[in-house]
């Protein structure tokens, strides 16, 4: 039975201070920040997303703030290790300057699989590739960079496996992912049935270092299911592979399924719905501070804890 998995969902990372992250990717990048909330297991610290012009899965990114001189990451096994984003053709000039002028770690365009990538490293070390194709899509007009050539949904995101034989199987057999093709070391899956965010590229150079979870680094990679039934669905089928899913979460905005693949990489699986128009309006996401139902009695005692954030738009 083919699985019932469209794609990526969301990529989660551990950043810095919130402002920083908030001011680089609403910012520099031009994003679209469209929840504040907070850390559901630790409601002390922010968890905040961005994402396209309409807040679609395939286009969200979040992140878990950290302090200052918390632990710094390490980029390498057992990590996604790159998240990619899709730009339009012709894209990468204007960010090759807007980035130079920022300051933004950058290396040159490169050719991958026919199309124009270039890779950079947000303040905090986070690997990010724009990848100029004609399937671009989700561009924001509100945002601080020209809806022409602005991000939107995501192209891919990159693995880097301890077991990349049983990373595959899991993304074939569990998730629906098909092989694409090859360049050099790097394989490329494709899952047919997904409208954005298609791809996962496995590679994985041989110098590189065992990855360590901190600041700079991807947390979890989320799958997206259309609903309740197929997240079930894939969660039999990581059963019956072997491997120890966690049972549903509620997330509010998504429900999620968690397990740890063999080739060390964490895995989510969430839902299109509820979606994030459940406690504020569409045309106002991300502008102040959301809570879960079980957290909103200790309000003033949370907000208090937290530096309220500057949107730059």
């Amino acid at each position: 039975m083919p699985s019932p998995l469209l794609g990526l969902h969301h990529v989660t990372a551990i950043t810095g201070p919130a402002q920083p992250t908030v001011d680089f990717y609403a910012g520099t990048l031009g994003l679209r920040v469209v929840k504040q909330t907070v850390n559901f297991d630790d409601p002390g610290t922010y968890h905040l997303y961005v994402a396209d012009a309409a807040a679609r899965p395939g286009s969200v990114l979040t992140f878990f703030p950290w302090a200052a001189d918390a632990q710094r990451g390490r980029v390498g096994v057992g990590q996604a290790t790159a998240t990619a984003y899709a730009v339009a053709p012709g894209s990468l000039a204007f960010w090759i300057d807007r980035l130079s002028q920022a300051g933004v770690a950058m290396g040159v365009p490169t050719a991958r699989f026919g199309q124009n990538v270039l890779t950079l490293r947000d303040p905090d070390g986070l690997v990010l590739d724009l990848v100029e194709t004609e399937a671009a899509d989700g561009q924001w007009a509100g945002g601080l960079v020209p809806a022409a050539v602005a991000l939107g949904a995501f192209h891919s995101v990159t693995l880097c496996s301890l077991a990349p034989e049983a990373t595959l199987r899991v993304l074939t057999e569990a998730f629906g992912y098909q092989e694409h093709g090859q360049d050099g070391d790097r394989l490329r899956l494709i899952n047919p049935h997904a409208d954005r965010a298609q791809f996962v590229d496995v590679y994985c150079q041989p110098s590189a270092p065992q990855g360590r979870m901190g600041v700079g680094a991807v947390h979890h990679v989320a799958f997206r299911a259309p609903d309740d039934a197929a997240e079930l669905e894939a969660r039999e089928a990581l059963l019956s592979m072997g491997l120890r899913p966690t049972p549903v979460i509620d997330r509010q905005y998504f429900h999620s399924v968690y397990t740890r693949e063999p080739g060390g990489i964490l895995f989510e699986i969430a839902t299109d719905a509820p979606g994030f128009a459940t406690d504020e309006p569409a045309d106002q996401l991300g502008r102040a501070l959301q809570l879960p139902p079980q957290y909103e009695g200790s309000r003033d005692q949370i907000e208090a804890r937290l530096t309220p954030l500057q949107l730059p738009y």
